[in-house]
């Protein structure tokens, strides 16, 4: 591979949209109130949208760019690297799969709004690596020692050949 590769993070899927839509209802609910006159919001409202923009900027990549020798995943506010090395496998699953591969799961970051992001506790894996925006396509990176990542790329097939070429 000769030059960088930038992937978005995937278009929400519709289930994830639709929670999202719901939570951002929230804060929308507050401000009316607020402005309706009734100030017991104020509090509520300021949180609300604190955590809202907590999330946005710090917990939900924006694109994970694949350089000759790392992996460098983006958010607003942050960026951090895994070397393409510590990566012994990628392949693209679906939720059927997941299921089976990692048993019951937690999230444990943020999840819902925009997507799931942060560690996945589960059954049989442990704590997996997790920035999802879809409940499909999913992109599984096997990590030798190191926890498992589970991202959602855009043009996941592309971005797992481009990963690990053969």
């Amino acid at each position: 591979m000769e030059t960088d590769l930038t992937y978005r993070i995937a278009p929400m899927s519709l289930d994830v949209r639709l929670v999202s839509a719901g939570m951002l209802c929230i804060p929308a609910v507050f401000l009316a109130v607020v402005l309706a006159g009734d100030y017991v919001l104020c509090g509520p409202l300021v949180f609300v949208c604190v955590i809202y923009a907590w999330v946005w900027l710090l917990f939900r990549p924006t694109a994970f760019i694949i350089h000759p020798e790392e992996i460098e995943i983006v958010w607003p506010l942050k960026r951090r690297t895994i070397r393409r090395d510590s990566i012994t496998s990628a392949r693209i699953i679906d939720v059927k799969e997941l299921k089976r591969d990692i048993g019951w799961g937690a999230r444990v970051g943020a999840g819902g709004l925009w997507g799931g992001f942060g560690w996945l506790w589960t059954t049989k894996r442990g704590i997996v690596q997790m920035y999802i925006s879809r409940t499909d396509r999913f992109v599984w990176l096997e990590r030798g020692t190191e926890r498992p990542w589970l991202v959602t790329p855009e043009r996941p097939k592309e971005f797992v050949r481009e990963l690990i070429p053969r």
